[in-house]
């Protein structure tokens, strides 16, 4: 899939690539069929890791279309597939407010 793009990746460990991409793709085809004329989703990764045993991840997700780019606030998790979860559910409120308004 060309249309996402990936910013952080690289840093998480192979496990959690792979959860990320798989999640990813899971609401893709949910976000494309709202927004009919999407040109891309990107989604930026954080790890903080202040020496504790865990570390936090802060998820971004932005989708362009060429009339709107819509985006969601920063969400901060301790779990990683939870805070990808909760950043795609925040998009996915954000465009059904703009666009079913």
């Amino acid at each position: 899939m060309e249309k996402i793009q990936f910013i952080g990746l690289n840093e998480l460990e192979e496990v959690d690539q792979e959860m990320v991409r798989k999640i990813t793709e899971e609401y893709y085809p949910k976000i494309q069929r709202q927004i009919k004329n999407i040109t891309s989703l990107v989604v930026h990764i954080k790890q903080y890791s202040k020496g504790g045993h865990r570390p936090k991840y802060s998820m971004h997700v932005r989708a362009l279309a060429p009339t709107k780019i819509l985006e969601t606030q920063k969400t901060s998790e301790w779990d990683l597939s939870k805070a990808l979860h909760n950043a795609f559910d925040d998009l996915e409120r954000e465009i059904q407010h703009h666009f079913h308004d």
